[in-house]
């Protein structure tokens, strides 16, 4: 190795770390897919507990975001608690997060009880985000990091759509049936931190905090091969992964760091404004064209939730070899497209819609809804990497409070055609992003991306 070059962890390249590598992002999937489930689920469980408890619009939308107010706070405040305790703790307490709070929002007495369960289980739901994807990243392989991490983004629509299937499946218990909902929640999430408590702390962020023999014995457990004292001392003393106590918010608006974080923030926060807003609001709009049924309501939001997945799916097969950055910019041009079509249709039929809306989840997700996992864990370096991705997570929530919020409101203020187009000229914000901010990082090392 050259004097002046870090220790890039090339054993993690090796067939040899295949199997483990597979099980850090299988566990990490697990977060993410609880994301996905807890997120969608309260979508499904809406109608029944508008009806139990007489909901308001407004009393709805603060119900249905107060997950994801809490997932702003989460990611805000964890992501650099994990860069400044580590990766592992940090990624075992918010899986308790979730086993607790959902057991509580299933057994809440009342409205304002169930709130603030969501809203504390939000605040796991978005530490995970940059937990799982920064650990992840710092594992996996340059040639296949693209695919690992895009899995991620994957589960996620994984979980929304066994939401809609444990939705199908709890209706026969009647008023119990949307408890039950949420507290499939904590079964999932009790048998994810399980298997959690088995995985190592990363080395790098060991490296990084100047413990050079733990990083050694967890890269020599993993690869087989040792790394050298002076590979490692040298990788410790390296300007890129200097002590986590330098990592301050400040750090990701200077230099080189500020255009990234800006692409990064913005892509995410596009994405999320459209995304959410639409899905979360997939049954209530399809609602009034299914003649009050609800199995109608579930299946029709289930397709769109399927395409979803399928699309991100696409995505995850193409990232590594297509790349980052024309998969993302096809993502936000077909998601524009299809809000405007929906848009520009009046007195639309269900079917219609349900193509459509799947269409536009589809195109959303095979970019934006994946890449949210990769880029934000590649453009920051490692004493930085959980604070900016955490930073590129709250600003996502922001947007996606602002869509779930605007979306009902601005139906009832200008019909939902006009909604629509917002919807699109957002879509249309982010493809400008990526048109002209978006960078190719492809088989590229994490150490010679931010070197």
């Amino acid at each position: 190795m050259h004097e002046d070059e870090p220790m890039d962890f090339e054993g993690f390249d090796s067939p040899r770390t295949r199997k483990f590598q597979r099980k850090v992002t299988l566990l990490s999937a697990g977060g993410v897919f609880l994301d996905g489930f807890d997120l969608t689920i309260i979508a499904v469980a809406m109608p029944m507990i508008v009806g139990e408890w007489g909901l308001g619009a407004g009393e709805q939308s603060l119900l249905t975001s107060s997950a994801i107010i809490g997932s702003f706070v989460g990611a805000v405040t964890l992501g650099n608690l994990t860069d400044k305790f580590g990766r592992k703790a940090m990624y075992i307490i918010d899986l308790l997060a979730f086993v607790l709070f959902a057991v509580l929002t299933a057994f809440a007495p009342g409205l304002w009880w169930l709130i603030a369960f969501r809203f504390l289980l939000g605040i796991g739901i978005g530490a995970d985000y940059p937990i799982s994807a920064t650990l992840v990243s710092e594992f996996a392989p340059k040639a296949g990091r693209g695919r690992l991490s895009t899995s991620l983004g994957a589960m996620w629509f994984v979980g929304a759509v066994v939401a809609y299937i444990i939705g199908l499946a709890t209706l026969p218990l009647g008023e119990f049936a949307w408890r039950a909902m949420l507290l499939v929640g904590a079964v999932f999430a009790l048998v994810v931190f399980v298997f959690r408590v088995t995985l190592p702390e990363s080395p790098r962020w060991l490296v990084a905090h100047g413990r050079v023999e733990e990083a050694r014995d967890v890269v020599e457990k993993i690869t087989g091969t040792r790394p050298s004292q002076d590979e490692v001392e040298h990788e410790a003393a390296h300007p890129a992964n200097a002590p986590a106590r330098t990592a301050r918010l400040l750090s990701l608006f200077t230099g080189r760091q500020r255009n990234r974080t800006l692409f990064v923030c913005g892509f995410w926060f596009c994405y999320a404004t459209a995304y959410y807003g639409i899905s979360m609001y997939t049954p209530t709009i399809l609602a009034p064209f299914t003649q009050g049924s609800h199995v109608a309501v579930i299946v029709g939001s289930g397709i769109v939730a399927l395409l979803g997945l399928i699309g991100s799916v696409i995505g995850m097969n193409l990232v590594d070899s297509w790349g980052r950055r024309p998969l993302i910019i096809t993502s936000f041009s077909g998601l524009t497209i299809a809000l405007a079509i929906l848009a520009l249709t009046v007195n639309p039929h269900l079917v219609f819609l349900i193509i459509l809306f799947s269409v536009a989840v589809l195109f959303a997700n095979s970019g934006g809804g994946i890449l949210n996992f990769v880029y934000p864990t590649e453009l920051f370096p490692t004493e930085l990497r959980a604070t900016g991705s955490g930073l590129a997570t709250s600003v996502s929530r922001i947007g996606s409070i602002l869509g779930v919020v605007a979306f009902p409101n601005m139906v009832a203020a200008w019909g939902n055609n006009t909604a629509l187009w917002v919807f699109a000229a957002v879509g249309l914000a982010g493809l400008l992003i990526c048109v002209f901010m978006a960078p190719e990082t492809k088989n590229r090392g994490l150490e010679e991306i931010n070197a």
